[in-house]
C-alpha cells in the first residue's frame, strides 16, 4: 500500500459477476456487465477487460502528460489506446495481456518513444503490471 493515500476509489459488483451490475459509491460508474460474446455470453454490458482497457489508457495518458510537462514538451493532440486480452492460461484460469498505443503526433519518434518509457515507469497501472502480466507499448506518428 502506498505510503500516502491520495484517493481511494471504491466499486461494488452485486449480481453475477460479469453478468451482474458495477456501481462506484459516488455513482459515476454505475453499469450492468455482460461476458463477452466471443467468450459465450449475450455481450449486452460492459466487462471487466473494457473497464481496465479504459482505466489504463487514462492512467498512462496522464503520466505520459506529466512527464512531458516536467521536461518542459509541450503536448499537442495525443492519444493513448488499450487494447486489454483474455485468455486461458496453462493452470486452468485466465491471464491477461495489454497492448498500449501510444500517438504522440508533432514530436521526433526518438523523442516520443522516450516520453512513452518514462511515462510506463511513472504509470501506476504499468506498476502494478510489471512483471505480472505481457504489456506492450508501441508508439505511433500521429
Amino acid at each position: 500500500m502506498p505510503t500516502s493515500i491520495a484517493y481511494t476509489a471504491e466499486a461494488l459488483s452485486t449480481g453475477a459477476g460479469r453478468d451482474g451490475h458495477v456501481r462506484s459509491d459516488d455513482g459515476r460508474v454505475d453499469l450492468d456487465m455482460a461476458i463477452p460474446k466471443p467468450m459465450g455470453g449475450s455481450g449486452d454490458g460492459s466487462n471487466p477487460e473494457q473497464l481496465f482497457a479504459a482505466g489504463y489508457a487514462a492512467c498512462f495518458h496522464s503520466a505520459l502528460q506529466a512527464v512531458a510537462r516536467a521536461q518542459k514538451v509541450t503536448l499537442e493532440d495525443t492519444s493513448v489506446g488499450a487494447r486489454v486480452h483474455i485468455g486461458p492460461d496453462d493452470r486452468g484460469g485466465f491471464e491477461l495481456a495489454v497492448e498500449l498505443e501510444v500517438v504522440v503526433p508533432h514530436l521526433p519518434a526518438d523523442q516520443a518513444q522516450a516520453l512513452a518509457d518514462a511515462a510506463e515507469q511513472v504509470c501506476p497501472y504499468s506498476n502494478a503490471t510489471r512483471g505480472n502480466i505481457e504489456v506492450s507499448v508501441t508508439v505511433v506518428e500521429g
